[in-house]
């Protein structure tokens, strides 16, 4: 039986960064991935001749002394292909037919948008500088002595909503500026300011993407795990969490195979990671029953465009468009909702000045596909293609009244709904954004590295911030339960 200090469940970037910050410090690791590739959504993948990212779109706060640079840095990513959107628009949001730009930097940010709105210069200034605020003390939270106290910020315990109403008193600029949250589910009744804020506040600062695609950075992470002693397994599920005197002894793999540890690390739901201890002295019913019933975010359905040779430029920014002011309602389920938003997103083309594809995503939910749920993918109905075939075309037809000549110029349309994401990247009912958080009940919804069973811990999307960002900053304090505080600033 073989035998680690520390077992990793889940190769997605919270897992490989926890696995490379452990690997550097001189730990054994072990990173165990179910599929046959790592990095959950950060995989790329190949139709044709046209690779298509999973998840990863772009990345906020990667300048120099900026929050990303500095843990990537720690990573060793900076080196890799990363391409600046464009500072003076790299966030487009289109409302109701009208475009409006979002400058990097927070002085041309607001500098750009009260061009627009003038008479509201200065509430856009206030805006601006409580993102800055909260961008700024972003790594306060490693110094603080207890996870807990993190959340005692104002900014957890205040509403994102109520802040943009109290802040800015024009309808249409507050949606514009909620206008580019596609990156988290806008929710008026649960959405902490924080959140928002932090989100908002890193793309402000820069955006940036990332050419040949997000897999990039998982294989990266891997290479590095095993150039300092560590394990990264594929095709490696863990089925079963064997607890001995009140600890986790060993993980199960494939049914077959056992691995002992002295911690263990999972980087999949909390929910599921519960479901694989079966019998435990320190689970009580009560813990598993407030896992097992967080509210999870939205899904995304994302329609994969394949283009034709040199037909739609290359555009070095996003897009968001909204045929509606309702752009707080996507965090409920509307039956029959037609698709009247969209994120527009290009891949950095390998030559010349054509895209050789795009994506384009639009808010989804579990109750949409929720009925094939116990299928297999490739093998559904005729329904489940009817479902994803109206959906691509709902959201094309939205993207096509702004990207000239876009129907013509299609080659092949490849589409993905939660229940994709659900089935090849393991994430509970195919969110987007982890388990959902709510102001009013922080402690409830906000999670904490540490579980009732000393020795193991959780990581990934579903505790603190998500994305690269929020994932990056839960890997330090997943290992700071083992390895003692890390202070990134010192």
């Amino acid at each position: 039986m073989e035998k680690f200090d520390v077992v990793i469940i889940g190769a997605g970037l919270g897992g490989l960064e926890c696995g490379y910050i452990l690997a550097k410090n001189g730990y054994s690791v072990c990173v165990l991935e179910k599929e046959s590739q790592i990095g959950g959504c950060l995989q790329t993948f190949k139709r044709g001749k046209t690779t298509f990212d999973t998840g990863l779109h772009y990345v906020g706060g990667l300048g120099e002394g900026e929050s990303l640079n500095k843990l990537f840095k720690y990573f060793d990513l900076m080196d890799l292909p990363w391409q600046k959107l464009d500072d003076n628009c790299f966030d487009e949001v289109i409302l109701n037919g009208k475009s409006y730009q979002f400058a990097m930097g927070q002085e041309r940010f607001v500098e750009t948008l009260a061009q627009e709105f003038p008479h509201q210069r200065e509430n856009l200034k206030r805006y601006s500088d409580v993102l800055r605020t909260v961008g700024d003390n972003l790594f306060d939270n490693f110094r603080a002595k207890d996870p807990n106290e993190i959340y005692n910020s104002p900014f957890f315990n205040r509403s994102a909503y109520e802040f943009l109403n109290e802040t800015i008193d024009d309808p249409t600029l507050r949606n514009v500026l909620a206008g580019t949250s596609l990156k988290m589910e806008l929710n008026a009744e649960k959405l902490p300011l924080y959140f928002f804020a932090q989100i908002n506040d890193s793309f402000i600062r820069s955006a940036w993407r990332i050419k040949g695609g997000g897999s990039q950075i998982a294989d990266l992470l891997a290479n590095s795990i095993k150039k300092m002693g560590g394990t990264v397994c594929t095709n490696a599920k863990a089925t079963k969490l064997i607890e001995t005197d009140g600890k986790i002894s060993s993980v199960v793999i494939n049914d077959n195979e056992e691995i002992t540890a002295d911690y263990f690390i999972s980087d999949i739901h909390p929910s599921t990671t519960l479901e694989l201890i079966k019998e435990s002295q320190k689970i009580r019913n009560i813990y598993r029953k407030r896992i097992t019933n967080l509210p999870n975010t939205h899904g995304i359905f994302t329609a994969n465009i394949a283009l034709k040779e040199e037909c739609i430029p290359y555009l070095n920014r996003n897009q968001y468009i909204y045929e509606t002011d309702d752009l707080w309602s996507y965090g409920q389920y509307q039956p029959n909702r037609k698709t009247d938003c969209a994120l527009v997103s290009y891949m950095i083309p390998e030559s010349g000045k054509y895209a050789k594809s795009l994506d384009i995503l639009t808010p989804m939910h579990w109750e949409e596909v929720k009925q094939w749920e116990n299928t297999e993918p490739m093998h559904r109905d005729d329904a489940y293609n009817a479902l994803k075939a109206q959906k691509a075309e709902e959201c094309i037809d939205l993207a096509s009244k702004y990207i000239s000549g876009l129907k013509e110029s299609i080659d092949k349309v490849y589409t993905s709904t939660p229940l994709t994401y659900a089935n090849y990247t393991g994430t509970a009912q195919g969110s987007a954004y982890g388990v959902q958080k709510d102001y009013n009940q922080l402690m409830l919804t906000m999670l904490v590295p540490r579980t009732p069973v000393p020795n193991l811990l959780l990581t990934g999307q579903n505790l603190n911030l998500h994305g690269i960002l929020g994932v990056s900053v839960t890997s330090f304090f997943t290992c700071s339960e083992i390895i003692g505080k890390y202070d990134l600033t010192r």
